[in-house]
């Protein structure tokens, strides 16, 4: 019997009690109008039918296996006239792997709480054949198995989420909410060095804490918001002992997430001054900590844990307010400090050469942001509408006193924007958006060996770097019928980098550009049938220049290879919508979407040896979804649902990926062209 089978015969239990609770109520409520004055109830059972096995169509519903799939959503309300009370369970996809189940109470205005539970399968859409033994445990063989075996590997995340809420006064409220998450199963990994690799797999076992209580009040010109929210993350497992590994030392043992937690208290507040100005204000306080001792032995000397710490404070503070009809201005202030309090030690002392790039020392990470908004609009003649505003944020970090790359300890940025919008006309508005930014910052840090010597110091990281950034932003809303509505939105945005590059080139710009396009349009052929279609394009590229085995602060063409690299993603998508009720017994609807995705990655040497090109890919889905509803009776009927979901791609990457040999032969591979159909037919009924 089919897995998903299984799981949905004690399900039908639950479809047999609410049923029979249906039947009772429908007998009861023999008056129309006191029937279809009472909240409407649902239950929907049917079955559906996967035409093949797949790997990308059910990925994240568990649909990815050729047979038979129990469907079962249900819709229970009720309500206590005597006591004002409200009962509703809702469940979704109950027969597949992503099921959804929620239980809830409450009297409106007093008290309330719900019991959610949902399940998010993701199957790995590679399919990896190897002689590796233990996948999914914590001790692993390279080349354990004498035959390569097949593997789907898999991830399940159980959420559980508890809420409550209460009125404790007429303006004072408490709500607190828990959520656990369980995640188990295997996902890629593996280890490497310079050309030699081996596959493993990362055996997932955690569990994830939440835990969010506020406290809300509110008076006529006050309102305040205050509470905790508290995270914990536990990882059963620790460590991955790799057994026939000899990569490099330690390589027999690799270290897993370990566990952390974290603590938040904040209070946020809004007070109106007058109907035309008020104040915003929020403050907020939290420690993230991570003490799990060391799964191996530290070096001699060193802490047996990591008693990591980091405190984060911010204070923020804002003002808006109307002097005059026309005018409206708004200002806001924020500052954040990330402090961490991580104790440092020289964890890898053979690292400590003369001429290592690091010293063997961790590194503690302190980030300190100012930012800053001012920002105005007024009302112009003839239906104009100006805004503008500039936006300021600073950040400060520490630096670590050996580098491996290029650093600043400063970086500020400056936005200036302006918006100029009109109604057109009664059927036409449009707005069109200017936006420039400037990043500058310290001097850089030149990189340093530990003993003091200067080393390659050209390039600069990217979210570092001096940049100057121009967006443009057009859209336009057109209604020139009642029954028709257009929308079109236009992006364009260019980055250049500048500062800092390879010396020697004359052309030292990295440039990224991106263009969104998009076009949608509503159509009420009646008040029965609506279409809707729409059609995006997105285009982002990046250039950029590098020097291969640059050892010098000078790269000399003809030692070093210099060559340059353009990066493109180009995808548009269109869609096609319908819905029709075509009878008082029969709907329909449709959905259409195609998308195209082309990756493009140009090479050409600037200086030295030849680059060879690499291949485009190019990747294709198309999605198609029937769906027809009809009412064999005032309460009852039967819909019908068909997909048809087909994945095409080219990608290289994937056509034949091969570890090394002495890892035995693991290849990871993906099935370039992937169609599948899947119909279902499901009976529902309603009451009241």
């Amino acid at each position: 019997m089919n897995a998903m089978m299984k799981n949905f015969l004690p399900l039908s239990a639950l479809a047999t009690a609410v049923l029979a609770t249906a039947g009772t109520a429908a007998a009861a409520d023999v008056d129309e109008v006191t029937k279809f004055s009472k909240p409407e109830s649902t239950v929907s059972v049917g079955i559906g039918h996967v035409s093949r096995d797949n790997q990308r169509f059910g990925q994240y519903t568990g649909l990815n296996k050729e047979g038979a799939y129990g469907l079962l959503d249900v819709d229970f309300v009720r309500r206590n006239e005597e006591t004002g009370t409200w009962f509703t369970l809702s469940g979704r996809n109950l027969g597949f792997d992503n099921r959804e189940l929620r239980f809830e109470h409450n009297r409106q205005g007093d008290w309330g709480y719900y019991v959610d539970f949902s399940q998010i399968p993701r199957y790995d859409p590679y399919t990896v054949t190897t002689t590796l033994s233990g996948i999914g445990t914590t001790t692993q063989t390279i080349g354990g198995s004498a035959t390569a075996q097949e593997y789907h590997l898999k991830t399940e995340r159980d959420i559980l989420t508890i809420g409550l809420n209460k009125e404790l006064s007429n303006n004072l409220n408490f709500q607190v909410g828990f959520r656990n998450e369980k995640k188990d199963g295997e996902r890629l990994w593996g280890q490497g060095t310079f050309g030699a690799w081996r596959f493993l797999t990362d055996p997932i076992d955690q569990t994830t804490r939440q835990i969010d209580a506020t406290l809300n009040y509110t008076t006529e010109r006050l309102q305040l918001s205050g509470g905790y929210y508290g995270t914990s993350f536990e990882n059963r497992n620790n460590l991955l002992n790799v057994v026939g590994s000899t990569l490099f030392a330690g390589s027999n043992q690799m270290a897993l997430p370990p566990d952390n937690e974290s603590h938040q208290f904040h209070l946020a507040g809004r007070y109106s001054f007058s109907n035309t100005t008020h104040g915003t204000f929020k403050l907020a306080y939290g420690r993230s900590t991570q003490n799990e001792a060391y799964p191996t032995a530290p070096v001699t000397g060193a802490p047996s844990s990591l008693d990591g710490r980091i405190d984060t404070t911010l204070v923020q503070a804002g003002l808006s307010a109307r002097p005059t009809p026309k005018l409206s201005l708004r200002a806001n202030v924020r500052y954040e400090n990330r402090d961490d309090k991580t104790p440092v030690f020289r964890y890898f002392p053979s690292q400590n050469t003369a001429t290592s790039t690091n010293d063997g020392t961790n590194e503690t990470r302190d980030i300190k942001t100012t930012a800053g908004l001012l920002e105005a609009a007024y009302r112009l003649p003839n239906d104009f509408r100006l805004t503008g505003g500039v936006d300021y944020v600073e950040k400060k970090r520490n630096s670590p006193p050996v580098r491996s790359v290029s650093y600043r300890e400063t970086t500020d940025e400056t936005t200036v924007r302006a918006e100029l919008r009109r109604s057109i006309s009664e059927t036409l508005t449009g707005a069109l958006s200017l936006i420039h930014s400037n990043r500058t910052g310290s001097d850089f840090l030149l990189n340093t060996l530990v003993n003091g010597t200067i080393y390659s110091n050209q390039v600069a990281p990217l979210h570092l770097a001096d940049r100057d950034r121009d967006m443009l932003r057009l859209t336009l809303n057109w209604t020139p019928t009642e029954p028709l509505s257009v929308g079109v939105r236009l992006d364009a945005a260019r980055d250049e980098y500048t500062g800092r590059g390879i010396s020697v080139v004359d052309q030292t710009v990295r440039k990224g550009d991106a263009q969104n396009y998009s076009l949608d349009v509503a159509y009420s052929f009646s008040d029965k049938v609506q279409g809707t279609a729409w059609y995006s394009v997105n285009n982002t590229s990046l250039e950029s220049q590098q020097c291969g085995a640059l050892v010098a602060d000078v790269c000399t063409p003809g030692t070093q290879q210099v060559w340059g690299s353009h990066v493109r993603n180009l995808a548009d998508t269109f869609g096609l919508g319908l819905r029709a009720k075509l009878s008082r017994k029969l709907e329909l609807s449709a959905d259409l979407t195609e998308s195209k995705v082309r990756d493009e990655m140009l090479l050409n040497s600037i200086a030295g040896t030849a680059v060879n090109p690499i291949d485009v890919i190019n990747t294709k889905v198309t999605s198609l979804k029937l769906s027809a509803k009809y009412a064999l009776q005032r309460d009852s009927g039967v819909r019908v649902m068909y997909s048809y979901d087909r994945y095409r791609t080219d990608d290289w990457t994937w056509a034949n990926w091969n570890y090394s040999p002495a890892d035995g032969g693991t290849t990871v591979l993906q099935n370039p062209n992937q169609k599948v159909n899947f119909i279902g037919v499901s009976y529902y009924y309603r009451w009241w």
